[in-house]
């Protein structure tokens, strides 16, 4: 059967990372009834040309009592291995469009098992734990990654990832052990969030992208603030890049002293993350919100 004759497939574009529209960071999220060949993912992703599309397919008889599907996640150039938003964004139009009837979701990708759950949101200042009418609405999704390894980064090429960042003092560089993303810290997060990048600069620095991130103000509601580059990958900038998380946890974790972490994305778009390190099990939690924006259907 070919393309044409196929039914359209549902999409939803989801702001991830955020309970407002037009903030956080979009991701298309494409139901398929049936697996479709790479070079279509490719071109669909190419057409939305967001920083992420995602694509599930369920997976009928799975070795698990819960919903599984197969997800699948391409930038508007490339296939990648883990992707933090567009997870949350799947999980998010599951959960929203009543596809699934359970509070936990399993995902079969490229980085293996990845689960989302339904879990209360719940101000952790507030011991009682009771919730106000109301609040059974009131839920974030968590995210359950793996840890992203960092390891030492050869300096002779420091020079140029400072002339990518306009000249902002590094504090310390190091570089991920899995997509090989450079690992810079700033001196602080407001240096983080005044960075002018230079994306021509960046094209020509090793690795796949920049993972820039500070110590938050003391007075702020976070802990640290990062950002992420990408160019090479047709996303001069990420606005929330839950996969990088995944790296800055454990490196922030030896540096403040916890396991527990408000995390902001500082895009213009702007994000929050909120995180728990689970070091026991080298596994990040990323707890995060959503809001679908557009749906509609691919008709190719």
């Amino acid at each position: 059967m070919n393309n044409m004759a196929k039914s359209p497939v549902k999409y939803y574009v989801v702001d991830a990372f955020t309970d407002s529209a037009f903030k956080g960071n979009p991701a298309a999220v494409c139901l398929l009834e049936e697996e479709r060949d790479e070079k279509w993912l490719q071109a669909v992703a190419t057409e939305f040309n967001l920083s992420q599309t995602g694509y599930l397919t369920r997976i009928t008889n799975p070795a698990s009592p819960n919903p599984r599907f197969r997800l699948r996640w391409f930038t508007p150039v490339a296939e990648v291995k883990l992707c933090g938003h567009a997870t949350l964004a799947s999980a998010h139009t599951l959960f929203a469009t009543g596809l699934v009837n359970s509070n936990i979701i399993e995902f079969d990708t490229l980085s293996g098992i990845l689960t989302a759950k339904k879990v209360p949101d719940v101000d952790p200042t507030d011991v009682s734990g009771i919730q106000t009418d109301g609040a059974h609405d009131c839920f974030l999704i968590e995210l359950n990654f793996p840890t992203v390894p960092i390891t030492e980064f050869n300096s002779t090429e420091v020079s140029a990832i400072t002339k990518a960042l306009n000249g902002a003092p590094l504090i310390d560089v190091k570089r991920t052990t899995t997509a090989s993303d450079l690992f810079v810290v700033l001196a602080s997060g407001k240096s983080v969030i005044e960075i002018e990048p230079q994306f021509d600069a960046i094209l020509k620095c090793p690795g796949r992208g920049l993972i820039v991130s500070g110590v938050a103000p003391p007075d702020s509601e976070f802990d640290f603030v990062s950002r992420f580059f990408c160019p090479k990958y047709g996303i001069n900038e990420d606005p929330v890049c839950g996969s990088a998380h995944c790296a800055l946890a454990p490196y922030w974790s030896q540096k403040l002293g916890k396991c527990d972490f408000v995390a902001h994305a500082a895009s213009p778009r702007g994000g929050i993350v909120k995180i728990h390190l689970d070091e026991q099990n080298q596994r990040v939690l990323l707890r995060g919100k959503a809001v679908t924006v557009m749906e509609g259907s691919l008709l190719v």
